[in-house]
C-alpha cells in the first residue's frame, strides 16, 4: 500500500471513463494530432448551434488525442448542397491545394457534413479528404469511422437519412405554406404599389402596419394585404382606366406616369414591366395567389402550371373591381392571340438577340413583344418557350454566389476608398445607415459594385442601379472583371448628367457615358483633394 510523504497511509483508485470510445484512455505521452473542425447550422435546432457542436468536438479530441489546431464554420447554411457553403469550400480548398496543416477534420455528425440528396454526392466530399490522406471523424456517432464493413453500412444508411430528413422537411414546409396561403395569408415578397403589409395575430386582431424591410417577430403573427394610401389607389386605378378604357398601351402609361413625376413603391421610374405586373397580378382584386415556380431543395427553380397554383379568392380586400381586372386580362390575351407561335417566337428570338439572355422581366420590358405570361400560357411554360429558340437559363444560379461575393467586398472596397481620399488630404464620413459618403462636407458620393454579365457570344454587360432615394451628387460605379473577382474600370456618375435610374452598359458605351470612364480611381481622390490658398496662389 502506498505511503504518503507524512509516512500516512493512502489508498489507491482507479477511474475508468466509459464514455471513451473504445473503452480507452488517451496517454498523455502520446504526441497530439493536428486537426480541423467543421461546424455547420442552419436553422433547425439549438442542439446544433455552432457553439454546442464546437463543445462536443472538443471533448472529442481531448479524448482522442487531437489538438485542433483550425476551425471551419458555415452558420445558417443549408446542407443540401456545396453552393453558398464558403467555409466547407474553403477547407475542400486547403486541403487539395496542400495547405491543410492538419491530419483531420472533426465533424459533429453526418448530418453536419451535409443532408446531401444523393447519398453518393455525400461520399464524394469526404472521399476528397481522404485521397489528401486526411480522415474525416463523425464525432456524435456511434461508429467509428474506420472503413470497416460495418462501419461503411451505418454511415451510408445515415447519409441517406440526412437527405431524406430534408425531403420530408421540404414536404412539411411547403404543405404548411400552401395552408396559410388558402387562409388567406400573405407568405413574403412586397406588396406593391398600392397596397400595405397588415400585422395581425393569431386571433386576426390588427397589431401595425409593416414597412419596408420589417417582419413578425413573433411566429403566430401573420399578415395580410390591405389598401395603401389613396393617392396611391386612385394611380392604380387610373393605370387601369386608361389601358382598358383608353386602350393606352403599358410603355405609353409609363411615360404619362413619369412625365407628372410619380414614381413606383420603390422610387423608380415607371416601366413597362412595371406597369404590366399591376394590370396582371391577381393581388389588386384580392385574390392570394401562390406557387407560380417552386425552388425545392435548392434545385432547379420550376415554373409550375397553372393549376398547380395554391390560391385563396377573396382574401384580401381589393383595389380594383374585379369585371375591370378581367377585361384587362381579355385585352392582353386578344392582343397576343393575334399573334401565330412562329410570329411570337420570332419576337422572343430578338429579344435574345439583342439582350444576349432571356427572363420574364426582360420580355415585360421589351416594347412590342408579348408578355412573359402570354409566353407562358401559350407554350405551356416560358422555360418551353426559351428552349424553342434556343436559349438555356442559368439553372444553377450562379449570379446568387456572385452577389454575396460581392457583398463581402464592399466593406474593403469602402474601407479602401475613404483611405485614398485621405491620403489625398481630403475628409470623408461614412453614414451608418446607408454607406453614403460626405466628403469634405461638400459633396456626397454612393459606392456601387457593379456584377460582369458575359453573353452567350462573349460580349460583356452591366447592370447598373442608382439609388434615387439616396441622389448622391456622384455615384462611383466600380465595374467588375470577367469572373468578378477584380476592378474592370471605374465610372464617375454626376447626379445632373444621369437621367435614367437603370444604365445598362456595354464595353463601349459611346461618349455620353465613357466620358465618365476611367481606368483608376486617381481623378475622384483629386476631386476630393485641398489646397490652401498659399499653394493655388
Amino acid at each position: 500500500m502506498p505511503i504518503k510523504n507524512n509516512g500516512e497511509k493512502c489508498r489507491c483508485v482507479m477511474v475508468i471513463d466509459w464514455n471513451q470510445k473504445g473503452g480507452e484512455q488517451t496517454s498523455p505521452d502520446r504526441p497530439s494530432i493536428p486537426a480541423a473542425t467543421y461546424v455547420r447550422m442552419s436553422t433547425e435546432h439549438q442542439k446544433y448551434s455552432t457553439d454546442n457542436q464546437t463543445a462536443a468536438i472538443r471533448r472529442y479530441a481531448e479524448k482522442n488525442g487531437f489538438e485542433i489546431v483550425r476551425y471551419y464554420a458555415d452558420e445558417g447554411k443549408s446542407g443540401l448542397r456545396l453552393v453558398g457553403r464558403d467555409a466547407l469550400q474553403r477547407l475542400l480548398t486547403d486541403v487539395e491545394q496542400g495547405d491543410a496543416n492538419y491530419k483531420a477534420i472533426l465533424v459533429y455528425d453526418v448530418s453536419r457534413w451535409g443532408r446531401f440528396q444523393d447519398p453518393d454526392e455525400a461520399a464524394e466530399v469526404e472521399l476528397r479528404c481522404k485521397r489528401q490522406g486526411i480522415q474525416v471523424h463523425y464525432c456524435a456517432e456511434q461508429f467509428e469511422n474506420d472503413g470497416s464493413m460495418g462501419s461503411s453500412i451505418i454511415k451510408t444508411v445515415k447519409r441517406a437519412m440526412a437527405g431524406e430528413y430534408s425531403r420530408e422537411l421540404s414536404v412539411k414546409v411547403f404543405n404548411g405554406q400552401a395552408n396559410l396561403i388558402r387562409l388567406g395569408y400573405r407568405q413574403g415578397g412586397a406588396p406593391g404599389f398600392g397596397l400595405r403589409r397588415q400585422l395581425i395575430d393569431q386571433h386576426g386582431n390588427f397589431k401595425t402596419e409593416l414597412t419596408r424591410g420589417e417582419h413578425k417577430s413573433i411566429a403566430t403573427d401573420r399578415v395580410i394585404l390591405v389598401p395603401g394610401p389613396e393617392k396611391e389607389i386612385r394611380i392604380v386605378k387610373r393605370i387601369y382606366e386608361l389601358f382598358v378604357n383608353q386602350k393606352v398601351q403599358e410603355a405609353e402609361i409609363a411615360k404619362i406616369l413619369n412625365g407628372e413625376g410619380i414614381s413606383t413603391d420603390w422610387d423608380r421610374p415607371w416601366t413597362r414591366g412595371t406597369i404590366h405586373q399591376i394590370l396582371i397580378n391577381e393581388k389588386y382584386v384580392g385574390n392570394n395567389v401562390w406557387g407560380r415556380t417552386s425552388f425545392k431543395l435548392k434545385k432547379d427553380h420550376v415554373a409550375n402550371p397553372e393549376e398547380d397554383w395554391i390560391r385563396a379568392n377573396g382574401a384580401f380586400t381589393g383595389i380594383v373591381d374585379l369585371d375591370v381586372f378581367n377585361l384587362a386580362q381579355s385585352i392582353i390575351a386578344a392582343r397576343d392571340q393575334r399573334l401565330s407561335d412562329e410570329a411570337m417566337l420570332q419576337k422572343l428570338a430578338a429579344i435574345l438577340e439583342k439582350r444576349g439572355y432571356l427572363s420574364g422581366l426582360v420580355i415585360d420590358e421589351a416594347d412590342d413583344c408579348p408578355s412573359s405570361s402570354s409566353y407562358s400560357h401559350r407554350f405551356g411554360s416560358l422555360l418551353r418557350a426559351y428552349a424553342l429558340v434556343g436559349f438555356v437559363p442559368d439553372h444553377d444560379y450562379r449570379y446568387l454566389e456572385i452577389n454575396r461575393a460581392l457583398r463581402r467586398m464592399y466593406p474593403d472596397l469602402l474601407s479602401e476608398i475613404m483611405g485614398g481620399i485621405k491620403a489625398a488630404g481630403g475628409a470623408a464620413k461614412q453614414s451608418a445607415e446607408n454607406d453614403l459618403l460626405t466628403i469634405n462636407d461638400e459633396f456626397t458620393a454612393s459606392i456601387v459594385i457593379v456584377r460582369c454579365i458575359q453573353t452567350t457570344s462573349g460580349s460583356l454587360r452591366w447592370k447598373v442601379r442608382l439609388d434615387t432615394a439616396l441622389r448622391p451628387d456622384i455615384t462611383v460605379v466600380v465595374r467588375m472583371a470577367p469572373g468578378n473577382s477584380e476592378a474592370y474600370d471605374y465610372y464617375l456618375l454626376p447626379l445632373l448628367d444621369m437621367q435614367e435610374a437603370v444604365l445598362r452598359l456595354c464595353e463601349f458605351n459611346g461618349l455620353s457615358l465613357d466620358a465618365y470612364r476611367f481606368d483608376d480611381l486617381s481623378r475622384f481622390y483629386q476631386m476630393a483633394s485641398r489646397r490652401s490658398i498659399l499653394e493655388v496662389a
